[in-house]
Parts: C-alpha cells; structure tokens; sequence
C-alpha cells in the first residue's frame, strides 16, 4: 500500500492593495483547486496583503482586503508590519477579529496591555489535512518604536522561532514557519533553527522563482504586489515518517484571465470606498501649486503643520511626499490619499545645526532631489527637496556643491552648528532613507497612529495656515544679489 502523500502549499507576500492583481492570483488558485483535493492544499499568505495607500483600503479600513482573501479561500494570514503599523489598534482588530473566515497567526505579537496574544489570533496552528499534521508557526518583524505606541509589543522573532518549533516538531509532519522577516532572517533561522521543513516570507518583497534550499529548509517567497503566487510542493511518507521530497517555484499571473468572483467582490468595496472617501475634507478659496524641485505652496504647509504638530523648533519634509497640487474649491479624502499616499507618520529628534545644513546642501542636489525611494513606507515617486518650516535660508545655486548655502535663520538668529535643534520631520528619514544626517538625530519621537496627510487635511482647514505657507523660505542669491 503506498503510504506517500504529495501536498501542495500556495502563498502569497506583500501584495500591497494591489487589488487589479487579486482576481489573477484568484485564478492560479483555481487552477490547482481544480487538480487537487482541499486535503491536498493550503493556502497561505504571508503579510502585508493591506495597504493604505489603495483606495478599497483606506475607505473599507481594510475590511476589503480581508472580504477577498475570504473570498479566495486563505486559510492562515500572518500580519506584516504594514497591517499592524499603519492601522490604530482597533481598527486592525475590527479589520481582523470580526471578518476574517481565515486563521490569524503570530507567535511574537502580543498586547503591550497584558503581554497576552490576543484572543483572535493565534501564536500556531497544526491542521489535520486527509491524516497528514501540519504545524504553522506566524513570525512578524519587531518595530517596538513604533508598535509600543499603538498598544502592541513584538517580541525576538529569532527567540520565539526557536521555542515554537520546539514545541511543535515533535507533533507534526510536516513543519511551515510563515514569515514576515525578510530573506536575511529567514536564512538565519534556517541555518540555526533546525525540524522547519519550510519558510515562506515576504517583507523584504523578494521573488524567488525557484525556491532556495538552505540546509533542510525550503525558503520560498513570491516577490511583491501580487505578480506571482508562490507553490511549494511535497511528498511525505507516512510509513517512514519523513518528507521524501520538497520543492518550490513561483507562477507568474499577469497573464490569466481575472476571476469574475473576486472581481465582482472587489467592485463591491470600490463602490462603498468611493462613498466614503468622496466627503469634502476642506474647502479651498485659491488653488495650492506643488512641485518637487524647489519649495511650494503645499510643501511649505505641510512642513509648518508637522512643526506645529511636534512641537518643534523647525519642520523639514521632503517634497516628494506631495504627488500634485489642489485646485480652489472643495477637497475631498479621497484627492488627499491620492495626493499623499504614504503611511508616513510625523516625527521629532534633535540634530545639531551642522546636521540640519547639510540635509539643506543636500536638498539643492539633482542626486538627492531626483532619487527614486522604494520602501519605508514612501508611496511617491522622487524624493524632492526639503521643504521648511520656522528656518529662512539664503543660498547661491551658483557656487560648487556643498557650499551653496550662505545663511541660516532660526528664530531670528543664525543658525549655530553645534546647537542642537528639535526637529520636526517624518519616520522615513530617521531609517536613513533619503537626507543622510537625518537619519543620525537623538531623542527621537514618533507621533502615532496619525499619518502626514492627517496633519496637512488639519493645515488645510486652517486659514492662518493657508496664508502662511505663501511666505518663501528659499531665499536665492547669485554674487549676494538677491534672485
């Protein structure tokens, strides 16, 4: 009698609200539905399905994301670090807790009230699938700096990891680690934890399209945006007890046809979305220019409200946060999400005067004004120069690179560089992405769950505001004429 089971993993990472990719994907997994028994199958995805930059997600709260993967049939989610940051508590809880059909797992997160998993989710999950066990263990990356303030407390993923599998090895077949880590982590954990037959990530949105064996553990992970659904493949011998094969391999699925289901249920939150994202905002009597290659209208409120929002000093934000300008008249939510769409949350730290020049220099350069960001919750294009609040530069474009600068202002006096400052910026700078010496502040602290775009809708319906932003802090002189 053969005693062989052939069983097949599907998963998914870092889709990202990339609803047109959704029905596609949907199909993929009607393809092997259609080959293999439910028994035979499992799907799974590996976090950040949800992202706030989509309109079906920010109008739904993300409930649009979780009624589709209802709808495609996920049976384990692990939460990224874009569902459990970008969303106040609550709100990731409703989301969750009152929606999904699919089991929530997450062996590292735990409530800072309490120190408790909490009762919606689970820290693992062994499934009987036709006689084989399967034991699921869910890992999330560790932002405390950011999850403390939201009522929740990540613990070492690498230390949990290594209890879990612990405990579980012993009662499964088969063992998935289901990771939202990066590749890096989940190399690390394979070379050091040993019983894991494979770990699926995402996070670091990598796409393997053959999976990676590293010592007994297959690695697989399926890239980003929806593009490829991930497919693990496994014989285990239940008479032996032992896997007597394992690989995997992604499927690319922008050619398939969309599924008319998902589609269908992704049409239906749109439409909801669009109700709720169309209420006027703030109303505008003069339009509001934005550029990215010097300061602008929209630049300068925004810099002013994130100063003010802080409690700081001076304001610096990059103008590639802002995606176009306004025209007079009403604004609705959704033209702000459209306008800035990053889950970008204000911020303070203190940089001393030398620090602040040279982001300054920094910002007349076409290298830094013109670099493409990917990642750290930017959701522009370019990353712009630095627009300012509470600070009058004076500079001459014409003289060699990091000299530009003859004068700083602050508070009516020259700027000191050896003082420090308490700046008001936002979080991606302090990841080091963009403005280098931003990224080398003190003290710093985030203001959470508010993104950007809340403190700019609050500037918006601020008249004083408006009125102040006009004012140019970008002061050019050419042979100390002014331009």
């Amino acid at each position: 009698m053969n005693q062989s089971r052939r069983f097949i993993i599907l998963h998914t990472n870092d889709i990202h609200s990339c609803f047109d990719n959704m029905p596609k994907i949907a199909t993929a997994i009607d393809e092997y539905r259609s080959q293999y028994a439910a028994e035979d199958l499992l799907l799974i995805d590996c976090g950040d399905h949800l992202d706030r930059m989509s309109m079906e997600t920010e109008g739904t709260a993300g409930i649009a994301n979780v009624e589709v993967m209802n709808a495609t049939g996920y049976e384990i989610f692990v939460p990224g670090n874009n569902e459990g940051l970008t969303f106040p508590k609550h709100v990731f809880e409703v989301a969750l807790r009152d929606h999904a059909e699919f089991d929530v797992l997450a062996c590292n997160m735990f409530e800072l009230d309490g120190g408790r998993v909490p009762t919606w989710m689970s820290p693992w999950r062994i499934m009987d699938k036709g006689g084989l066990k399967i034991g699921i263990i869910g890992l999330t990356a560790s932002y405390n700096n950011f999850y403390n303030p939201l009522g929740w407390d990540i613990q070492d993923p690498f230390e949990f990891a290594k209890i879990t599998v612990e405990l579980l090895r012993p009662q499964v077949h088969i063992l998935i680690l289901v990771s939202h880590l990066g590749l890096s982590y989940d190399q690390r954990i394979a070379e050091e934890i040993p019983g894991i037959d494979c770990i699926l990530g995402g996070h670091t949105h990598h796409l393997l399209e053959q999976a990676i064996m590293v010592g007994q553990t297959l690695i697989g992970a399926a890239g980003k945006l929806g593009n490829h659904l991930g497919v693990i493949e496994l014989e285990y011998d239940l008479q032996l007890s032992r896997r007597s094969r394992i690989h995997g391999f992604t499927k690319e699925v922008a050619s398939l046809p969309s599924s008319t289901q998902i589609s269908s249920v992704i049409e239906h939150y749109r439409a909801l979305s669009v109700a709720v994202l169309s209420k006027q905002a703030a109303h505008l009597n003069e339009p509001l220019d934005n550029t990215w290659q010097q300061e602008s209208e929209l630049g300068n409120l925004l810099a002013d409200g994130i100063r003010l929002w802080t409690d700081s000093e001076v304001g610096l934000v990059n103008a590639g946060q802002l995606l176009n300008g306004l025209s007079a008249g009403g604004v609705t939510d959704y033209q702000l999400l459209l306008m800035c769409p990053s889950p970008i949350n204000p911020c303070s730290l203190l940089l001393t005067g030398a620090q602040i020049v040279q982001a300054l220099e920094e910002s007349l350069l076409p290298e830094f004004v013109e670099k493409e960001i990917r990642g750290f919750g930017f959701r522009g294009k370019v990353l712009g120069t630095l627009c300012l609040s509470g600070m009058d530069v004076q500079y001459d474009p014409s003289l060699p690179t990091y000299h530009k600068i003859n004068k700083v202002i602050i508070n009516g006096e020259n700027i000191d560089l050896d003082r420090l400052y308490r700046v008001g910026t936002i979080d991606m700078f302090t990841f080091g992405a963009g403005y280098t010496s931003l990224g080398s502040g003190l003290e710093t602290n985030y203001y959470l769950p508010e993104f950007i775009r809340d403190v700019l809708k609050q500037q918006l319906n601020d008249l004083e505001a408006i009125k102040s932003c006009r004012y140019t802090r970008w002061k050019a002189t050419i042979s100390g004429k002014d331009n």
